[in-house]
């Protein structure tokens, strides 16, 4: 078992870029709380490495050979719950966020943004948080005609949320993580303008999902 230091918070990147994996090593190097203890070249690595050095926190790109980041995220949330990833990327659109949400990933960044906000985002995760870059979160679940409109995934915990589960049981029946039921939910009271229950029965009775 690989012991860590108790003062650092670690992280294993998972980058099939050089540049990058030693451009965000440096940047870690000047940080007295945050240590990279591993990188991967690809998906595949990435879950053996993360077995075997039980990171804190992963920071993955999406494109990497053999399995891509948000596959290897979802599997991590199943094999290793305990460990949280911060996606870390270029695709700036809210279809690879929301499947990065789905997959269990507690944060998403752009490889554009200042080194100080993956740093934020890694302190924010190691406690427990959620850190989405705000470019693509404003976009998340909306169209042009309604900016409360619910996605497939919200409207689907939607129902379960009606039907009395808690976030635990939702979380096994759809297969996802606590932690995205957790997003989801809070989204959905976010965009519905609503704190209870009873406000989203009346939204669903006005949307025929609940008849």
């Amino acid at each position: 078992m690989t012991n860590h230091s108790p003062s650092k918070i670690t992280v294993l990147l998972a980058d099939d870029h050089p540049l990058v994996q030693d451009g965000i090593r440096t940047r870690f190097e000047e940080i007295n709380d945050i240590g990279v203890i591993g990188v991967a070249n690809d998906g595949k690595e990435l879950l053996e490495k993360a077995d075997a050095l039980q990171p804190d926190i992963i920071i993955a790109d999406i494109s990497m050979p053999h399995i891509n980041g948000l596959e290897a995220t979802r599997l991590l949330s199943q094999s290793h719950p305990n460990i949280k990833v911060l996606i870390l990327t270029m695709h700036d659109n809210q279809e690879y966020m929301q499947n990065a949400i789905d997959s269990g990933a507690q944060g998403y960044i752009l490889k554009d943004q200042p080194a100080n906000e993956m740093i934020e985002a890694v302190r924010a995760i190691y406690q427990g948080k959620q850190h989405f870059c705000s470019s693509v979160l404003d976009k998340l679940g909306t169209d042009d005609k309604s900016p409360n409109t619910l996605t497939k995934r919200e409207k689907a915990i939607l129902v379960e949320l009606l039907d009395g589960l808690n976030n635990k049981k939702i979380a096994d029946k759809l297969s996802i993580s606590i932690r995205t039921v957790e997003c989801h939910r809070g989204n959905i009271y976010r965009k519905l303008d609503t704190h209870s229950i009873s406000g989203l029965i009346r939204y669903a009775k006005k949307q025929g999902i609940l008849l």
